[in-house]
């Protein structure tokens, strides 16, 4: 198998759109509508990334085992928010680029449809250049007052949970500081206080995921999966999470072979692992490579209905 550890996303979701509109936290919250029961499936939880500048997040709830029913989809998550630096006041802030603005702001079409499969739909943020990021939050103050924005975001547009990307932060830029210990240890340890019953991921990459202990506290424990970032591989996250909640498999819908996308299925069940990691679902019939993995995964094909 060649190992292909450069992910190719396209990045545009990293690199702010000027058009866009920052998060007005006035706006009218929206709570998430009813969950319907989906058909019930074995087997690992399925992850599904979407670049949403240039793919719908509907395209998630378009595939179906062929076997029962279930969706193939698990949690969708909108790639991506980002974290931006204001360097007049010297604080991060949460910002949205205008297509992730978009889904947000028409969540009653973009995201509840899936809610209402069953399927899980949370904010990936992203680092953006500007210096910013998870790991060099220079108090607890500044952490937690981040991490009130992530939950109000969650609240107000009705998500599922947060999803830390530590990438493209480029620490010092716009003299920020460098990462430290403390930094994501606080952002996490708040985020989790703020929305106990909520989705916290991480995608096992950057200087924050490295640093889940300071003082005493470990977080790790405070997140639900934590999933391998490089497409085409298997790389097991180096965190004390049991392996239920552990993706060591990732793949590219489109870019990794079918081949490997169904031997990283088959180790996934064959080694006890519980979350099964892909990336850049788009608009296409994507149903011979889904189907690489749900045979392996869930003993059944996968159905793509437009």
């Amino acid at each position: 198998m060649t190992f292909t550890l450069v992910r190719s996303r396209v990045r545009m979701a990293a690199l702010a759109l000027s058009a866009a509109a920052a998060l007005a936290f006035g706006a009218t919250a929206t709570t998430g509508a009813a969950t319907a029961s989906a058909p019930a499936k074995q087997g690992p939880t399925s992850v599904a990334y979407v670049e949403v500048n240039n793919n719908s997040m509907l395209n998630v709830g378009k595939y179906t085992l062929a076997n029962g029913g279930g969706n193939v989809f698990d949690v969708a998550v909108i790639f991506a928010a980002n974290i931006n630096y204001d360097t007049g006041t010297k604080t991060a802030h949460l910002y949205f680029n205008e297509n992730v603005q978009r889904v947000l702001d028409n969540a009653a079409t973009e995201i509840r449809p899936l809610q209402q499969k069953g399927i899980k739909v949370v904010l990936s943020v992203l680092g953006n250049h500007q210096g910013a990021g998870f790991a060099n939050f220079s108090s607890e103050q500044a952490a937690s007052s981040f991490a009130k924005q992530l939950s109000d975001t969650v609240a107000q547009y009705g998500l599922d949970g947060i999803d830390f990307d530590d990438e493209y932060a480029e620490y010092g830029n716009n003299g920020t500081g460098q990462p430290n210990d403390s930094s994501f240890v606080h952002l996490v340890t708040a985020l989790r206080a703020n929305m106990p019953g909520k989705i916290i991921s991480l995608y096992n990459i950057g200087p924050a995921a490295s640093r889940l202990s300071y003082g005493g506290v470990d977080v790790s424990s405070k997140f639900d999966y934590a999933w391998n970032p490089y497409y085409g591989t298997w790389q097991p996250p180096g965190i004390a999470l049991p392996k239920s909640k552990l993706s060591p498999a990732a793949v590219e819908i489109g870019r990794t072979s079918q081949g490997t996308v169904a031997d990283l299925a088959r180790r996934t069940v064959s080694d006890g692992y519980g979350v099964y990691l892909t990336y850049n679902l788009d608009g296409a019939d994507r149903s011979a490579e889904v189907s690489a993995f749900t045979r392996e995964l869930y003993g059944s094909d996968a159905v793509y209905t437009p």
